[in-house]
């Protein structure tokens, strides 16, 4: 045993030296005549841009139906109503969702977007087995894959006869 440990000390040594010159090379400083510059970028916070689909209608019930900050759009609930709040196809759950969705894809081309830049979809509905008897509708709309999100039964909605609201957000 202590053959051993005299035949491997010099081996260790050589290790040892070694390796502290290979560490040592690295930590060579560029010479004092050269100067490094660091340069820092501070970024401005992205302003919101605000978008109204119905600006008279969203004025008098105080939202904007999408926001984008940065490459990130929040959009409002959809409703299937027209441009001075009427409600369209009450108590027709599939049209209202059909019309929900046309007026999103029409936020959604506004920002250069389709469905498949949509990353969460909450549905909001007053009768969920009606949802998903019509759900299917969705899959001709999310070409590449489906947001994430949630489907939420509530008790009412904003307007009498509202069976159905729909919010995304995408990133962009």
């Amino acid at each position: 045993m202590i053959k051993k440990i005299n035949y491997l000390s010099p081996l260790l040594i050589v290790v040892i030296i070694a390796a502290s010159f290979f560490n040592t090379s690295c930590n060579q400083h560029a010479p004092a005549t050269e100067k490094t510059e660091i340069k820092r970028t501070v970024e401005e916070p992205a302003k919101p841009e605000f978008y109204l689909y119905r600006p008279e209608l969203e004025k008098t019930y105080g939202y904007s139906h999408a926001v984008k900050i940065g490459n990130v759009i929040k959009i409002s609930g959809a409703v299937s109503m027209d441009s001075v709040g009427t409600l369209l196809a009450p108590g027709n759950l599939e049209q209202q969702m059909k019309n929900c969705y046309s007026d999103l894809e029409k936020i959604l081309a506004h920002y250069g977007c389709t469905f498949d830049d949509v990353v969460v979809e909450n549905i909001f509905t007053t009768n969920m087995q009606e949802f998903i008897k019509v759900c299917g509708y969705r899959a001709g709309l999310y070409k590449k894959h489906f947001p994430a999100g949630n489907w939420i039964g509530v008790k009412e909605l904003a307007l009498v006869g509202q069976l159905i609201e729909i919010d995304m957000e995408v990133h962009k």
